[in-house]
């Protein structure tokens, strides 16, 4: 009987310091808002160029204006996750930041005038910082005097876009019933096993890296090209070094290589610097320009497309 005791404590104990350590685990920030497909269908969107192609974005700030439910919905969200120890922030107080910096849609060029546009969307990320954008779509079905909301949730991480997590259902057919409520009814039972995909993402970045791409081009002006020699080295096979020695294990792929461009994808950077800073594809890639200008006298302008996108294009500024 004693030994029975001492191995059901034992057990008590272990669970005990799992449940412990998960709830100590960092944990990705999370940002809840509208889906792409919400917004769009209920008309909160403006038509944006992107270097001559029309693009649909979804106008975040018009939806909060005017549309009641959708504050409902991103709070009881929010407070779900929150309650459940993910770090969250605020999509409302985000969007008053951008605009109080007056951060409108802007062109980044050269001095020959090359250069890369940033959609509001690209800037609502580059301010948020936040790890995964948690989408939310959902619609309220009439059945006769009783209602009931079907919901679809998509985990995306915000560097990459990919779906790393996803959960949908219907909830019970309720009479009277507030929206925010009838939400949380039907997310409960699917949103643990939600936020385990979400964690299993998180913990995968922070042991093989951060997900980004890297383009290399070179301007007009550019003495050479990238097949230029540099101590009898090509300086396309300097750049593929540096990246191989400045990623978590060397993880890397080259899909493009020529005497012009290079396209680097499925970069792990690491989340922090030695340091311990957080660190972000923009603060990454300053180290192939800064390395390239200390080392080789190469000048080269970096442009960002959104918060995981970077480009090097060497020649000038």
């Amino acid at each position: 009987m004693k030994n029975i005791f001492i191995n059901y404590l034992i057990l008590v104990l272990f669970a005990f310091s799992i449940n412990s350590t998960f709830a100590q685990a960092k944990k990705p920030i999370i940002m809840v808002v509208p889906s792409d497909n919400w917004c769009i269908s209920n008309g909160y969107f403006s038509e944006f160029d992107n270097q001559g192609t029309k693009m649909k974005v979804c106008d975040y700030k018009r939806a909060f204006q005017e549309n009641t439910e959708l504050s409902l919905v991103i709070n009881k969200l929010g407070s779900l996750m929150a309650e459940r120890g993910f770090p969250l922030k605020s999509m409302e107080a985000m969007l008053k930041q951008l605009e109080s910096e007056s951060a409108e849609n802007a062109m980044t060029t050269s001095k020959t005038g090359a250069g890369i546009s940033e959609s509001p969307v690209d800037k609502l990320k580059s301010v948020a910082k936040a790890d995964i954008w948690m989408q939310i779509n959902w619609k309220v079905n009439e059945n006769g005097l009783q209602e009931s909301i079907t919901f679809d949730l998509a985990g995306l991480d915000a560097y990459t876009d990919k779906q790393v997590a996803g959960a949908s259902g219907t909830g019970p057919n309720v009479m009277s019933t507030p929206l925010a409520l009838m939400l949380e009814t039907a997310v409960l039972s699917h949103l643990d096993n939600f936020n385990v995909l979400l964690q299993k993402h998180f913990d995968d970045m922070f042991e093989n890296g951060r997900e980004v791409t890297m383009r290399i081009k070179k301007f007009d002006s550019f003495d050479g090209d990238l097949e230029k020699e540099y101590d009898g080295e090509e300086l396309g096979s300097i750049i593929e070094k540096w990246v191989s020695e400045n990623t978590v294990k060397g993880r890397f792929s080259t899909t493009e290589s020529s005497e012009n461009r290079m396209f680097f994808e499925q970069i792990r950077i690491p989340l922090l610097d030695a340091t311990g800073k957080a660190t972000d594809t923009r603060g990454w890639a300053k180290g192939l320009q800064k390395f390239l200008k200390e080392k080789y006298q190469i000048t080269a302008k970096l442009t960002m497309k959104g918060i995981g996108q970077a480009a090097i294009v060497v020649g000038e500024k």
